[in-house]
């Protein structure tokens, strides 16, 4: 591992005056900084994160806000994680994870420290109460996710009422006039989640302009939840012949559940789903569905982030168009 020493031999200078090119705490010749810069680039040195921190006022960790609350479906959450970690890395920034639900208290203690340059901040709230801080703090921060007022705040997401919308006009498309939206776990729609709200919105909105019978039905996150929610809609609506899925780890026993009741999927059940590719492909029937482009988000809003550490000015909603990909899960409605 190549030492501070290595460097101030290799500049023909002194260790201590490595330092201060470093820190910037004592005045340097520009000759002699370009020279210490030059061996650090040769040598490839790399500055422990103090002395880095010193020199830029920056820590080069950013904060990831990810409150694990219940109905949230954590291997999703945490693709969008691990996005935001490999983008960081690309700038030489490191990521604080934090889960827990500390809600505007946590973001303050956070914001009131130097541990981190900026903040992405996830499960976005229609209503949110960390918002006032949200617009007062004195460092960049982004939302994955929008609030119902996003004003005066950096927010990306998957345009999810688009989505919802895009899935029940594939079905309106294929003559479906009866179908229903199974959705996030209830507490999800208590805590008014902004992307589980935009949903609803977007698959309320589609089937009322296409003159469609639709319903909402939350459903928790288990086989034996999905089976009651596909024996309530078969009792409801017993026309259904079109259903739209926002709950992944439901997705597969929702469809083993419809076809134990009697219902082929695709022949008399057309589904599709807003959920990552790798689920909806990877079924026993593939589902039609909306990709849920985890990757995509977490890498723009790290980029985002970047850009506002450098005072660049950057868009204050980015809305990433839905992309639906048919797969056998959908066909023509069987008309009587």
């Amino acid at each position: 591992m190549v030492k501070i020493t290595d460097v101030a031999r290799h500049a023909g200078v002194s260790p201590s005056t490595v330092s201060y090119a470093l820190s910037g705490k004592r005045p340097i010749s520009e000759e002699t900084r370009q020279r210490v810069e030059a061996s650090i680039r040769e040598l490839g040195y790399r500055p422990h994160a103090g002395a880095r921190a010193l020199a830029s006022s920056r820590s080069n960790v950013l904060a990831l806000v990810v409150p694990l609350r219940t109905g949230i479906h954590v291997p999703v959450v945490m693709q969008f994680a691990v996005s935001v970690v490999t983008t960081a890395r690309r700038y030489d920034h490191d990521v604080l994870l934090l889960t827990q639900e500390e809600g505007e208290d946590g973001l303050r203690r956070v914001a009131d420290t130097a541990l981190v340059d900026a903040m992405i901040v996830m499960d976005v709230q229609l209503d949110d109460p960390r918002l006032p801080l949200m617009r007062s703090l004195d460092r960049p921060a982004v939302m994955i996710g929008f609030p119902a007022e996003a004003d005066g705040l950096t927010c990306i997401d998957l345009d999810f009422k688009a989505a919802g919308e895009a899935c029940v006009e594939h079905l309106a498309r294929l003559g479906h006039r009866v179908v229903a939206l199974v959705g996030s776990p209830p507490e999800v729609y208590v805590r008014q989640t902004a992307f589980a709200q935009r949903v609803v919105q977007g698959f309320t909105a589609a089937a009322d302009r296409g003159r469609l019978a639709s319903s909402v039905h939350p459903c928790e996150a288990s086989p034996a939840a999905a089976r009651e929610v596909a024996e309530q809609l078969l009792r409801e609506q017993p026309a259904l012949t079109g259903v739209v899925v926002h709950n992944e780890a439901i997705l597969e026993p929702l469809i083993d559940a419809f076809e134990q009741l009697g219902l082929r999927v695709p022949a008399d059940l057309s589904v599709t789903a807003i959920c990552p590719d790798e689920i909806a492909g990877n079924l026993r029937v593939p589902v039609t569905s909306v990709a849920l482009p985890s990757a995509e988000v977490g890498t723009r809003a790290v980029e985002l982030l970047m850009k506002k550490l450098d005072s660049k000015p950057v868009p204050e909603a980015t809305l990433l168009p839905p992309r639906m990909t048919e797969r056998a899960s959908t066909a023509p409605r069987n008309a009587p």
